[in-house]
């Protein structure tokens, strides 16, 4: 019965993450790009001045609501995860150095699409029963197309409720887990034969704490992702920008390497990774997953935002992920590529080869600091996925489930805990890639509405900017 759901689930998963979603997903992005004259680079510097001086304005939010910068902080707080440190060595060692190449090109293309789903969800967004803002893919599929394709958005929302669960829970606490048993091994704190209780207590810690800052509502979630998300993004930072400082002479041979391994992978892999597609297709659907533009989740958390303008939240769009691809995955990549650690191409590979990176520069004291980080990503990732499997359930059965619903999820990080998730994982990626269908489709139809929005933007409040 496993092996006949196995097999199943990777023909739908390599067609969901293959060459044809591919397609659609650039061409939605280059679209959207074409239509708004590339404002992601037009209106870049603008961007970043609109985005990061609102982050430093500090101002209380209407109840019901978040400020606009707890909202990009719980929508970083889903992106940057685990995806930034084990995705982008995934890719490395299946697409070569090219990949990461075709992950800037993704991200290019991948701001505009963001920025599109952001200003939607604010413009299309309403007030549920409990008097909280919300939004997303399933409301401007709901509020701005006709009735006819009102059945996307039931769509959207049954494929993010099943999401969740594995992408946003199990697999996360599971990297904590993870993450917490190796750095005690290293140390021989613990030995092998009490790892199950140790991760069993993990676990119940988790579940207590994600239903605490849950059931605490919109505004708890807000508070929490605003210290842990720049607090989590800044180390890691600093401790990447450190590796690639000290490996600083092997950086023009490392640009070198992913700009010929683009297009050339063999020249540079050795014909391990012979295939210009395979290149491209890792460092295309890793971009994707790990800022996760054109799957319409970010927009969620944008549309709880207390602001009237939905195209100055839209910018957020393009800052999210310019921080979270050019930004850390770059860096990730670097760590790798620059440190001169042995990289097997052609094999799978996970946040042990980033891991080795650092150690590989700083020494093995470095392994706590990455665990410390590792953990940080995983659980912010636990509670952006949290409000985004609330928003979607919600939409499907009204406010009622909403309680029960945070509860059941909480208790989901016990199961991650103790389990061996390698099929949730992969189901889990599946339901995520249908999640961008709907939302691809509803992105397509209303990118008039985005032209129109920006349009009397810069014709306003924007003009001569």
């Amino acid at each position: 019965m496993l092996s006949t759901i196995e097999s199943v689930n990777n023909v739908v998963n390599n067609f969901i993450w293959g060459v044809p979603a591919m397609i659609c997903i650039i061409g939605v992005g280059l679209l959207l790009s074409v239509r708004t004259g590339f404002i992601q680079i037009r209106k870049f510097p603008y961007a970043m001045k609109v985005t990061i001086g609102r982050m430093l304005r500090k101002k209380d939010a209407t109840d019901g609501a978040m400020t606009p910068f707890q909202a990009v902080c719980t929508a970083l707080a889903a992106t940057v995860g685990t995806g930034n440190i084990a995705g982008v060595a995934g890719a490395i060692a299946i697409g070569g150095p090219g990949a990461v190449f075709w992950m800037w090109i993704s991200a290019l293309l991948g701001m505009c699409t963001k920025f599109s789903e952001v200003t939607l969800a604010v413009h299309f967004r309403e007030k549920n029963a409990e008097g909280d803002l919300v939004g997303g893919p399933m409301y401007y599929i709901k509020n701005g197309l006709n009735k006819n394709w009102h059945w996307l958005a039931y769509l959207f929302a049954a494929f993010g409720v099943l999401t969740v669960f594995g992408t946003g829970n199990a697999t996360q606490v599971n990297t904590i887990t993870t993450a917490i048993d190796s750095a005690l091994f290293n140390y021989g704190v613990i030995g092998v034969d009490v790892a199950k209780t140790v991760n069993l207590v993990i676990g119940i810690v988790l579940a207590v704490l994600i239903a605490l800052i849950l059931l605490g509502g919109i505004k708890r979630i807000g508070q929490v992702t605003e210290k842990l998300v720049p607090f989590m993004a800044v180390i890691y930072v600093l401790l990447a920008a450190g590796v690639v400082l000290l490996n600083l002479k092997n950086i023009p041979h490392v640009f070198v390497s992913i700009f010929e391994g683009a297009f050339t992978p063999t020249s540079v892999t050795g014909g391990a990774v012979g295939s210009f597609f395979i290149s491209m297709k890792k460092g295309v659907s890793r971009g994707i997953f790990s800022n996760e533009a054109g799957l319409g989740t970010g927009s969620i958390a944008h549309a709880c935002a207390d602001t009237k303008k939905p195209v100055k939240q839209g910018f957020f769009g393009i800052f999210e992920v310019f921080v979270d691809t050019i930004v850390i995955c770059t860096l990730t990549a670097l760590v790798i590529l620059c440190s001169g650690v042995p990289i097997g191409y052609g094999e799978a590979a996970g946040a042990e080869l980033t891991i080795l990176g650092f150690t590989s520069t700083y020494g093995s004291w470095v392994s706590i600091f990455t665990a410390v980080a590792m953990c940080c990503f995983a659980f912010s990732t636990i509670i952006g996925w949290g409000l985004y499997g609330t928003r979607c359930i919600e939409f499907l059965f009204g406010t009622k489930i909403n309680k029960p619903f945070m509860v059941l999820y909480s208790l989901v990080a016990i199961v991650g805990a103790t389990m061996d998730l390698g099929l949730m994982w992969n189901i889990a990626e599946t339901f995520n890639g249908l999640m961008a269908i709907p939302n691809l489709i509803a992105v397509f139809l209303l990118s008039g509405v985005v032209v129109k929005l920006v349009k009397e933007y810069f014709a306003g409040e924007g003009k001569g900017v």
